[in-house]
């Protein structure tokens, strides 16, 4: 077992390791909230402050209930590890999505980049920065569109044929979703209960989403 300190790192980049000493990492370190970016070679181990998980798991959840009165289905991988050995790519977004692809992750247990789909939507908290270009990352792992916040923008970003992410007006996951309404939701965590939060945003969503 590895063993950190007592203080806890919060930003660690190393360069020049293997990938079988990623891996390595990654199976000894486990659940933790030890966030790993690994990019051929490239190594960022960095912790995540509450304000960061809070905000990841507050979008999330919105998410949810979206696709829940959306009536879309919707499988949740959270902070799942995506890696993809040939390309010598991984990362653990904050959330992830698989929507249009939610059959062939039914019931699964693990992801493999060789058979599986990647997810359709990521989720990317901006407030704690990476020193690695996790953009690039998530292009070579082909997942189609991430949604950036950085503590006061959503910025919805779509992967276009030559391997780039463009910022776009409107979601391909959930097309009919007023980008700056949902960002106001964002907005709105702490300034009451969750379970408040998620009551108002049902209802606007009844009101102003589904058509």
């Amino acid at each position: 077992m590895i063993a950190i300190g007592e203080r806890p790192l919060q930003h660690l980049l190393l360069s020049n390791i293997s990938w079988d000493t990623y891996e390595a990492l990654l199976k000894e370190i486990g659940e933790s909230h030890y966030r790993l970016t690994y990019d051929d070679g490239d190594l960022e181990i960095m912790t995540l402050s509450f304000g960061h998980e809070n905000i990841g798991r507050w979008i999330g959840r919105l998410i949810f209930f979206l696709a829940l009165e959306l009536d879309l289905p919707l499988c949740s991988g959270g902070s799942t590890t995506l890696k993809q050995g040939l390309r010598k790519k991984g990362l653990e977004p904050d959330e992830c999505f698989w929507i249009t692809h939610e059959s062939a992750m039914r019931g699964k247990q693990e992801w493999d980049a060789l058979t599986d789909p990647p997810p359709d939507l990521g989720v990317e908290v901006d407030v704690t920065r990476s020193s690695l270009d996790r953009q690039g990352i998530y292009a070579a792992l082909r997942v189609p569109e991430i949604w950036r916040y950085d503590g006061q923008t959503l910025q919805v970003l779509v992967l276009g044929a030559r391997g780039k992410y463009r910022a776009r007006s409107k979601s391909p996951a959930f097309p009919s979703l007023p980008l700056d309404g949902f960002s106001r939701f964002i907005a709105k965590l702490g300034t009451a209960d969750e379970v408040s939060l998620i009551k108002e945003f049902t209802e606007w969503v009844r009101a102003e989403v589904v058509r």
